[in-house]
């Protein structure tokens, strides 16, 4: 068969029933019946000449052919989402650019990454954040234009992404000032029963606080740890424990005068990555944004 004879709507039901796993809840999704969605997909085997799925159960299982075919069809129709979000907001003159970032990631940080197109009037911004896997798997599907991270990520024939670095920020262990004011610490060595919080299991920060307090021998006494870090911020404004966090998380409260820097240490390193896919179409806004930063 030739281009011209491939039926892409065959194509489109094929790719819901393969993403849901199961002909009644794609039938359902889209408002038709499941014997004619079931008619569809024998058409598109019959054009292919092989089949597309194998029944377990009552489920629906993807055959080698179907694995591959499913593949092409995430790429045709995450560009055709692309395409669509493209063109949302041209009518009125604008531009659509959506954005991903990881949960740990700081709000302040995010902010001020995006604060040049704050005050352009043509640009619209969609902003959502999530665990770094989810997100990834949106922007391969074209329903994200960048995503950004402080883990790196790299790009492999499953994944085709293009990581790049912006930057690095240094972490501080900060405290009220009513408290700590005039105060200064040596990170981690200093640290030893002092009530903190850290940044959880999950942020990169973590692993490297952990293993800076092992070496050093020190045991801070652990009052709190918090994934996201607007809470943390609200931690070592509020609770006089130390905290441990990038200074961007704080910065407000530092220029205040509420918060202090007790201590940091040269080791301890946050490092920012902006994530898009290999093949994306340049955004030339967002191509700024990323060589501003850097």
């Amino acid at each position: 068969m030739n281009l011209e004879q491939l039926n892409f709507h065959h194509l489109l039901y094929f790719w819901r029933v393969a993403r849901e796993g199961h002909l009644t809840r794609a039938a359902q999704a889209l408002h038709i019946s499941q014997s004619a969605l079931s008619a569809q997909i024998r058409q598109l085997e019959e054009r292919l000449g092989e089949a597309l799925f194998e029944r377990d159960g009552r489920r629906l299982v993807l055959t080698e052919t179907g694995h591959l075919v499913l593949a092409y069809a995430e790429n045709i129709f995450g560009l055709g989402q692309e395409m669509l979000g493209r063109l949302q907001g041209r009518s009125e003159g604008m531009e659509r650019l959506r954005l991903g970032s990881v949960a740990t990631l700081s709000r302040n940080y995010q902010e001020n990454w995006i604060r040049p197109l704050l005050a352009d009037p043509s640009v619209m911004l969609t902003l959502e954040s999530g665990p770094l896997p989810g997100l990834l798997e949106r922007l391969l599907q074209h329903q994200l234009d960048v995503v950004l991270s402080n883990e790196a990520v790299v790009s492999d024939p499953e994944r085709a992404v293009h990581c790049r670095f912006l930057g690095s920020q240094a972490i501080s262990v900060v405290g009220p000032a009513s408290t700590w004011a005039g105060s200064s610490l040596r990170v981690p060595e200093d640290l030893d029963g002092i009530d903190i919080a850290l940044p959880g299991p999950r942020h990169a920060l973590r692993a490297q606080f952990d293993a800076l307090c092992i070496t050093a021998g020190t045991r801070p006494r652990l009052r709190a740890e918090v994934d996201d870090m607007a809470m943390l911020r609200l931690i070592a404004r509020d609770s006089g424990w130390l905290a441990l966090l990038p200074e961007v998380v704080v910065q407000d409260e530092l220029r205040a005068g509420s918060l202090v820097r007790v201590g940091q240490s040269t080791q301890l390193q946050e490092h920012f990555y902006a994530i898009t896919t290999a093949q994306r179409h340049r955004i030339e806004r967002l191509e700024r944004l990323i060589e501003g930063a850097r």
